[in-house]
């Protein structure tokens, strides 16, 4: 039989019992295919119908649940819930924005429906009031208020060109450093593990301020660090204004004492200056003289155990590296859709800006905790000022001033936690924001007067804080959120479509690159990060003229995540499951007073955690889609789609339906 027959066995015994087609296209075979086809798509249809229909009661039934949950958000807000230092004047200016545009688009409709084609038109020829005075609006909008949009828009598109081509350059540079696998290179003879003496005398700080839910993991942590016991001592920098809390970090830190680890715990009367205040303070103890090197990790943060010997031995023969930065990871990446969307902004952050200046600089801005400092540099460099809440990036600049080099280690990592509610991220944005624009004010005189050279002093001044820290932020506000619903309404000053589309989906390609599984959020990263723009441009207003709200610390919100080290520590405490049994085994006076101010403390009734109403982002939301409706009458289709999805995102973040959900 020839490889390509087809036998088909005929069931009739009356007919033919066995019949070979020679052919794939013979007659026969062709006309079996014929009544086969038409049976195996319909039921292909069927089959892609039921799992359709089987998916509509799944989406009938989550549409439904958001649509109650947003009713009850709405029924129960506050006029009082957000905080007005977060509204202000630009709440005010979106609001009354959007009331002009809500006006224009009734007119608009009106003059569509009626066909108001009056653009070729004598004025002397139009005798309807109404008509005469609309010609009239377009007249002057054509003479007076395009030219100045477009002008504007002009200037906002090159600001994002050129902010577009810094962060190409900075992926080109990554991308260099990944190709010739460049590393920060270590001196073979940095330490020898056999002899204690010499390793070098470190002093480990952990910083705090009612942060009952991560203190202990984060004191196990470091506590664990793999360095000669007696090479280091760990400060418990206490600023919490909680008395049972205090007592029980206070118990955490005499545990570990009991152990073996030299650890002491610190607590100020007076808590002025916040975080930098309380590093101030630990860094002006005796006892400090004695240390060559300082690390510092905040209290959600947990380094591996060999820490100390991955960053310490690059100050080994390098006289002027005065910091060594480490990595951070996140336990709770994938908790949420914004724990998600922060993943990707910190991991381009860490692995392309910090990295490549690291490289290519021996600059960049000190994240604040997982990294290590020498101390004479922060000596050197004037110490901690409480000057502005970016305590961590005032004493880089001035560093860097003095001369200073630092190294960026992309493959040591500590991991950490990122904020869960929408509340708690915005809060930390807010601060990360204003604190540039308030050390760019009081670092501007000392940059110009200082001896490095004019290349240092244009990076510091150019790239470090006016394209990074209030070009992008003012650009992304001005031109995605007031420009682009302007030329709706004005559609003489045009936004090209590759301004809104093109170009910042490139960029967004280019910051999710160091994070690859989370091409998915592509389109949500994309269009969370312009709603993100209303807050850093709020914040960087805020600090740049000095307003009330620059001078704000919030202490981020954690939730204590478990990891690996959590669970290690956990494991080696198991015996000691409850405070009372450990309070009580100390002191038998103190240890019944605290037990009865434990209990006191879980009995009073907590406050009820509840998702908030953000009236800035809602405002937005309705100013753009009623931008997006009066795209409509224009046929611009581009402009249509970004404006009614970016519009819907400024809603959904509004009602604060990103991020951890609070019933």
């Amino acid at each position: 039989m020839a490889p390509s027959s087809v036998v088909v066995t005929i069931e009739n015994p009356k007919s033919i019992s066995l019949v070979e087609v020679n052919d794939l296209n013979s007659p026969a075979f062709r006309d079996k295919n014929k009544a086969a086809n038409p049976k195996r798509f319909t039921k292909v249809l069927f089959l892609k119908a039921q799992r359709t229909l089987g998916c509509i009661p799944w989406l009938a039934n989550s549409l439904c649940t958001t649509f109650a949950s947003v009713k009850k958000r709405i029924a129960l807000s506050d006029k009082n819930d957000e905080d007005p230092k977060y509204r202000g004047k630009l709440y005010r200016f979106i609001r009354a924005f959007l009331a002009i545009s809500v006006v224009a688009l009734f007119i608009e409709i009106f003059a569509y429906f009626n066909q108001w084609q009056l653009n070729m038109v004598n004025p002397w020829e139009v005798q309807s009031l109404w008509q005469w005075t609309y010609m009239a609006w377009i007249s002057f909008r054509v003479d007076y208020i395009a030219p100045t949009l477009a002008s504007l828009t002009t200037f906002c598109i090159v600001l994002f060109l050129i902010q577009s081509v810094d962060r190409l350059l900075l992926c080109l540079g990554c991308f260099w450093i990944k190709l010739r696998k460049i590393k920060p290179i270590i001196n073979e003879d940095a330490s020898d593990p056999e002899d204690g003496s010499n390793f070098p005398m470190v002093l480990v700080q952990i910083p705090m301020c009612n942060e009952k839910e991560v203190f202990a993991q984060s004191i196990g942590a470091v506590c664990q660090l793999d360095w000669p016991k007696d090479r280091f001592l760990v400060q418990v920098l206490d600023d919490s204004d909680d008395e049972v809390l205090q007592q029980m970090i206070r118990n955490e830190c005499l545990s570990w004492k009991e152990k073996g680890v030299n650890i002491i715990y610190r607590h100020r009367f007076i808590r002025t200056g916040y975080k930098a205040g309380n590093l101030k303070s630990a860094m002006a103890c005796d006892y400090v003289q004695d240390y060559e090197f300082v690390a510092i990790f905040d209290a959600d943060f947990q380094p591996n155990p060999d820490f100390l010997k991955l960053t310490v031995p690059h100050f080994k023969g390098k006289p002027d590296v005065g910091l060594v930065q480490a990595r951070w990871t996140f336990v709770n990446k994938d908790e949420n859709l914004l724990t998600r969307l922060q993943n990707i902004n910190l991991c381009f952050h860490f692995e392309v800006e910090q990295q490549v200046n690291g490289h290519y600089l021996n600059f960049f801005g000190f994240n604040g905790t997982a990294g290590v400092w020498r101390i004479k540099a922060l000596e050197e460099s004037g110490g901690w000022l409480e000057r502005t809440t970016v305590e961590d990036m005032d004493i880089a600049v001035r560093a860097h001033l003095c001369g200073w080099k630092f190294i960026y280690v992309d493959d040591v990592r500590a991991l950490c936690e990122l904020p869960e509610s929408y509340e708690a991220y915005k809060k930390q944005q807010h601060r990360w924001h204003s604190g540039p624009m308030q050390l760019f004010r009081l670092c501007l005189p000392s940059i110009l007067k200082s001896k490095i050279s004019v290349w240092k002093k244009a990076n510091l001044i150019f790239l470090f804080f006016l394209l990074r820290k209030l070009i992008l932020p003012f650009y992304s506000f001005t031109l995605f959120c007031i420009i682009l619903p302007l030329t709706m309404f004005i559609p003489e000053a045009e936004l090209p479509p590759w301004v809104i589309c093109y170009i910042p989906i490139v960029m967004s390609i280019l910051n999710i690159l160091p994070s690859p599984k989370s091409f998915p959020f592509l389109m949500p990263y994309l269009l969370f990060e312009n709603t993100m723009s209303v807050t850093k441009f709020n914040a960087m207003v805020s600090g740049l003229f000095q307003l009330g709200s620059a001078y704000e610390w919030v202490v981020t919100k954690k939730t204590g995540r478990a990891s690996e080290s959590d669970l290690l520590a956990l494991a080696e405490r198991e015996s000691k499951n409850m405070n009372e049994e450990k309070i009580s085994r100390r002191l038998s006076e103190s240890g019944l007073e605290l037990f009865g101010k434990l209990k006191e403390h879980e009995e009073v009734p907590k406050k009820k955690k509840a998702n908030k109403i953000y009236r800035k982002e809602l405002a937005l939301a309705f100013l753009l889609l009623t931008a997006a409706a009066r795209s409509l009458l224009s046929a611009q289709g581009i402009h249509f789609y970004y404006l009614l999805f970016q519009g819907l995102t400024f809603l959904i973040v509004g009602l604060d339906l990103i991020g951890e959900q609070v019933s």
